[in-house]
């Protein structure tokens, strides 16, 4: 339990303690530390296994780019695999295992690896298991999983909510550094609404890091004012443990809250992550930089990490991760990091500097001039050996070392909108480009701007600026003083040598993996990233991407800027797929719409089946029916007999107004809408560009500059996207307008012999509804039960006397309950969408089984609706010979020659004796019901000449059913086919 590696200090919690295991293991640890400080303060330096090599890997970083110290958190269904242990907050109880090693971390099996590396090379997965190409899916491909790769999931239901939520604000400070927070304070005091987003848990950035930085005030003090005051400001919004993960169009940044990471549960109705959608009208990246290492031979040791990093446990976390330390560096920070370890009473027995005119220290042996050359200790670092600057080697035993190649900014949010860095030579990396994405400034570290003063003054230009161009009267701030020294920098990427030297160290990609890419003539920086797997990892190559395109560079003879850099995609970190869905899982997995009947449904015991996005009653079950063909039969046959109510509100309906509102239909159905009369519906057929069929429906002129088109429910949503198409691009001058009214309006179909006498007693008097006075197809608007306005429409989906009654959908359950009540005298029945198939496919109508985006005009019948005497959509392609051809599919009715058997739908259609081959296949069966009317099963099929063949015998084969009956191929209309009852 003892902490062996704490020091004094630091701005942990000594007052709580807090107990966590570590691959079964208890340690402990205070309020305030991550996983990863905790576990160096318990002399762990061993914490995961890397990707290819099963290399032992130990912390190297302190924040999100971590690359190394990857675990699992929990168990059971609350099991998250590949998390940072440097990001994860440590709380009691918390539960951690390293990853990727087998039968343990110590002592891993597949470290055999490491052993193979010859074999293993760069791409060697491209070369190597090519043949045979069936031992690809079956052996190869698991066995690399096996072999390789990260954490595992639970297949247990995450417990957790997820939420998602949108902020606006004038001014979005994105890290809360020392250029971040004097952002914020000036935009703050001049009124303006802003929003200050750090990942951290604590506010500060370096300040939290570093030893005093300000004349006359402490890091901390400073921070705590600042803070202080921004937290009192009614127009600031502060969010801690939150990144910006993302920089997209219109000044929308996408931003990961973690709500409850740092706790072991949730709070009762929290969540534990909100995926913010934030709108900004300017916003300024004060992202910090993130260090990068030098390579050199074993430079991957449990114990080696950057010296920033090191510098970071000992000022914040009291941390330090060896007893005797070392630096090695080619930068001031470096020197400056072991002032603080010194500082902290760290040992640092030596400063390594290849320049010869690198600054001394005095309270350690400075080695100007030289280098690392390799590491020893397999599971933990104990020694390095360096070559001095007389070419001579000398062993040093130490337990840490922190290496410092200097700093690349955080530049990746700036690119986001296909931004590329520019060189900046004075550090040696890459800063953000010169076209930053719209209302985008950069400042402090993100900008190239390293020292404590310069990052403050960009800072608060960069606000001072963007209030400016709000129109925001800005209020001066009084600068602290701070250090302003320069950074120098002589660039050293690797360290020369026979052994391999780390790049990107989740991935295993050495120096030498870089050569190999370049002599196999992958050069370009995106091919040298994808075949040896160049920061693809988690980290996305935060440490790793520069050093790399150095080594490139140099093997090439390029320059770095020549050689390029790859560009950023969102996002910055990773981001669980749990916030991405946010509540849409389960039940709410997609919107449920409910139809204005539902509530009535469900009191009347009716089964529910999802149709698109809607919920809509599938049949009515009566006391004594046990079969849900019983229900359905006997809907069916009261529509026939009687009058049926089906609620069809689902239906897409189009508001289509204006003085070309005929002429623009014209354009979208292939049949015409120009001369039809006010008053009237008309069937319409509608194409794609391509000639096929896309949907069918109804068109109501209600006005000469007013129809309601009518859609099928799946396809209503295509429907109207490709009218908003075709208005806005193809016929951009016509004056018309549509809006989408399918929620506006709830709909009614009232079918069978005795819808006639129900409305009468529902329609208002002094509307004539009798068969002259409203004939078949006719429309108008009406008012029912006492002044309500409807539209009523005269068609029949189901070859019966039939209307649609629409109402405003706040009468919808009221408007079925009086239908039902009026009704009762006529034996008026509820049909669900059973029923209301049955109905169809009786009478032969097309729906979404046969427009399945394959079948033309001709194919459904319809051929003589595309006219020839005008233009439409897709008309002169739906002449193409292929879709015209008389012996092409053409739709038929179906029925068993045994009226006990079942058509199936999908079944495929055979001559009577022909053998079930590819080539005797003449077509198949879309649709497929029971008819209570004829006591039989039917089926609508697509079959090669079926006009001309009816009455011939086939076979309906369904080798997935392992069915095959012998049918009559009929017509289409099984009842009353010359349509006598529908004009009645």
């Amino acid at each position: 339990m003892t902490q062996n590696n704490r020091l004094q200090g630091g701005l942990i919690d000594r007052s709580k303690k807090l107990r966590f295991t570590f691959d079964g293991k208890s340690y402990e640890g205070y309020q305030g530390d991550t996983l990863a400080s905790a576990l160096l303060a318990n002399d762990v330096r061993l914490v995961g296994r890397s990707f290819k090599y099963h290399r032992p890997r130990g912390v190297l970083a302190s924040g999100s780019e971590e690359p190394n110290a990857l675990v699992e958190l929990g168990t059971g269904n609350r099991q998250e695999p590949n998390t940072r242990a440097t990001t994860v907050e440590l709380f009691d109880g918390l539960e951690a295992t390293s990853q990727n090693r087998w039968p343990s971390l110590a002592f891993d099996a597949l470290s055999i690896n490491d052993r193979l590396s010859p074999f293993l090379t760069a791409g060697f997965y491209y070369k190597t298991f090519m043949w045979p190409k069936a031992f690809w899916e079956k052996l190869y491909e698991p066995m690399i999983r096996k072999a390789a790769g990260l954490g595992s999931l639970t297949q247990e239901a995450d417990p957790d909510i997820y939420d998602k939520g949108y902020l606006h604000c004038d001014f979005l400070v994105i890290g809360a550094g020392p250029s971040g927070l004097i952002a914020a304070l000036t935009a703050a005091r001049s009124g303006a609404r802003v929003i200050l987003a750090d990942e951290d848990s604590r506010m500060g950035g370096r300040l939290l890091s570093d030893c005093d930085r300000f004349e006359g005030i402490s890091n901390a003090d400073w921070v705590a004012q600042t803070l202080g005051e921004l937290a009192s400001m009614d127009n600031v919004r502060l969010l801690t443990r939150t990144t910006v993960f993302g920089a997209y169009d219109h000044g929308i940044h996408g931003a990961l809250e973690r709500v409850s990471d740092h706790l072991a549960v949730p709070e009762a109705g929290k969540p534990r992550q909100i995926l913010w959608r934030i709108y900004a009208k300017h916003s300024v990246l004060c992202a910090g930089s993130t260090e990068r290492p030098i390579a050199f031979e074993n430079n991957d040791r449990p114990g080696i990490m950057l010296a920033g990093a090191m510098r970071a446990y000992a000022n914040r976390w009291a941390v330090t991760p060896g007893q005797r330390v070392a630096i090695f560096t080619n930068n001031d920070e470096g020197h400056r990091a072991a002032q603080d370890l010194i500082k902290a009473g760290i040992k640092v027995v030596a400063v390594i500097d290849p320049r010869h005119d690198a600054p001394r220290i005095a309270e350690c042996e400075l080695l100007a001039g030289a280098q690392v050359t390799n590491a020893q200790g397999r599971l933990g670092l104990k020694s390095i050996t360096v070559q001095m600057a007389d070419g001579q080697t000398r062993p040093i035993e130490v337990s840490g070392l922190g290496v410092s190649g200097g700093w690349n900014p955080n530049v990746q949010l700036t690119c986001h909108q296909r931004g590329r860095p520019q060189w900046f030579e004075p550090l040696a990396a890459f800063i953000p480009p010169a076209e930053l994405p719209k209302g985008m400034a950069v400042a402090g570290a993100a900008a190239g701007n390293l020292t404590s003063q310069g990052a403050i003054a960009s800072g608060t230009n960069a606000a001072l600026a963007a209030l400016d161009g709000l129109g925001i009267r800005a209020c001066p701030v009084n600068l602290p003083k701070a250090e302003d020294d320069e950074i120098r920098i002589t660039p050293l990427w690797h360290v020369p040598g026979k052994g391999r030297a780390w790049l990107d160290f989740q991935n295993d990609v050495t120096v030498k993996d870089v050569k190999l890419a370049e002599q196999e003539g992958f050069r370009s920086v995106e091919h040298l990233k994808r075949y040896t797997t160049l920061g693809m990892a988690t980290d996305q190559g935060k440490t790793a991407n520069v050093g790399a395109l150095a080594v490139m560079a140099e093997i090439t003879g390029k320059s770095i800027p020549e050689t390029g850099t790859t560009i950023f995609r969102p996002p910055y970190t990773p981001v669980a797929m749990g916030a991405w869905a946010g509540r849409s899982v389960g039940k709410e997995f997609k919107p449920t719409r409910l139809t204005p009947s539902h509530q009535w449904a469900q009191e009347q015991g009716a089964v529910f089946v999802e149709v698109g996005p809607w919920l809509r009653a599938q049949w009515f079950p009566k006391a004594g029916e046990t079969h849900w063909r019983e229900s359905v039969d006997r809907e069916v046959l009261a529509v026939r007999s009687g009058v049926g109510v089906c609620d069809v509100t689902t239906l897409g309906k189009i508001d289509v107004q204006g003085a070309d509102a005929a002429e623009f239909l014209n354009k979208i159905y292939c049949n015409g809408f120009a001369k039809l009369p006010v008053g009237k519906t008309r069937y319409g057929l509608m194409l794609r560009e391509d000639g096929i069929a896309m949907d069918d429906g109804t068109a109501a002129r209600l006005a000469e500059d007013h129809f309601v088109v009518t859609t099928t429910t799946a396809n209503a949503v295509g429907v109207y996207r490709h009218m908003e198409f075709v208005r806005q691009c193809l016929f951009p001058d016509m004056d018309v307008q549509m809006i989408s009214t399918t929620d506006a309006w709830a709909q009614y179909a009232i079918a069978g012999p005795k819808s006639r006498e129900l409305l009468q007693k529902v329609v208002d008097d002094g509307h004539d509804i009798s068969n002259e006075g409203f004939p078949f197809m006719a429309c108008g608007e009406v008012t029912i039960a006492g002044g309500i306005p409807a539209r009523l429409f005269r068609i029949s989906f189901s070859g019966e006397l039939a209307y649609e009654l629409a109402v405003p959908t706040r009468y919808g359950d009221a408007l079925i309950r009086h239908l039902m009540a009026l009704g009762e005298p006529f034996g008026v029945t509820p049909y669900g969408t059973e029923a209301l198939g049955v109905l169809r496919i009786e009478k032969g109508h097309a729906t979404g089984n046969e427009l399945n985006g394959t079948t033309s005009a001709h194919n459904l019948g319809m051929g003589r609706m595309v006219s020839a005497k005008k233009d439409s959509i897709g008309a002169t392609l739906s002449a193409r010979e292929a879709l015209t051809d008389p012996d092409g599919l053409a739709l038929v009715g179906i029925q068993p020659v045994n009226n006990a058997d079942n058509v199936l739908a999908g079944g495929h259609v055979f001559d009577e004796d022909a053998p079930h081959l590819p080539e005797n296949d003449l077509g198949y069966v879309t649709s497929a019901a029971y008819s209570p009317h004829l006591s039989s099963s039917i089926g609508l099929a697509f079959v090669k000449r079926g006009a001309q063949r009816l009455g011939d015998t086939v076979q309906i084969v369904s080798p997935v059913d392992d069915t095959n009956i012998k049918a009559t191929l009929v017509s289409a209309h099984f009842v009353d086919p010359e349509g006598e009852r529908l004009r009645a």
